[in-house]
């Protein structure tokens, strides 16, 4: 899946994958990691998440990163927020009070950018990657977080071939297969959203479920 395709998709409005609401499951179990307030938390594919936020309320500071300029500048747009802008070689930050979008490509951030870091919060990234893209996002991007760093990683879960994403579906082999190596994951909660999701119902989805991840980068 190339730039093009999530730059056309924001031209277009073709976002169904943004919430009009805070996602209850960062409500619900965020308060578990046990971050400190003022901790930065980074947010990777943010589009213009409303999640982003809400992390911000409850005292966080956010860096999220995403490739669509329209998407930036509607989350400053929508929450009233009028950001300063700097440009950089990862590309160009926007930044308003503790929030700061870096737009750009998401795997060129590197670990200096990332050193401080000590939450994460995935709730659209890895599931909008097809398999073949999920390892360097871990492996590569994912890698540069530090030590202890934790979070949350949300997953959909369908029978394959019943769709065609994104979003993809990521079962809870393939979250160990990724993760597993420099992270403890711990599955925390999985509940079937079929009923509440009918865009999938209608597309053939016979069965869907959605889980929730605490994450916590392992000291190697």
């Amino acid at each position: 899946m190339d730039p093009d395709f999530w730059h056309q998709r924001w031209r277009d409005n073709r976002i169904g994958f943004h919430r009009d609401r805070v996602m209850p499951l960062l409500e619900q179990h965020w308060p578990s990691l046990g971050l400190a307030p003022g901790s930065r938390v980074f947010v990777p594919l943010c589009g213009k998440s409303l999640d982003m936020a809400w992390l911000a309320a409850q005292g966080y500071r956010v860096l999220g990163v995403e490739l669509s300029q329209i998407a930036v500048e509607q989350f400053f747009d929508e929450h009233d927020l009028a950001p300063t802008t700097r440009e950089s070689p990862l590309g160009t930050h926007f930044t308003a009070g503790p929030i700061e979008i870096i737009c750009g490509d998401a795997l060129a951030l590197d670990a200096r950018t990332l050193t401080d870091c000590v939450g994460v919060y995935d709730r659209a990234a890895l599931i909008a990657l097809p398999r073949t893209m999920r390892d360097a996002y871990v492996r590569e991007l994912q890698a540069r977080l530090p030590a202890g760093c934790r979070g949350l990683l949300i997953t959909l879960e369908y029978p394959p071939g019943e769709k065609a994403g994104p979003p993809f579906p990521v079962d809870a082999d393939e979250v160990r297969r990724l993760y597993d190596r420099d992270w403890q994951v711990e599955q925390l909660e999985r509940r079937d959203i079929l009923a509440t999701e009918p865009s999938f119902a209608a597309e053939g989805v016979t069965a869907l479920h959605t889980s929730v991840w605490q994450m916590e980068k392992r000291h190697l």
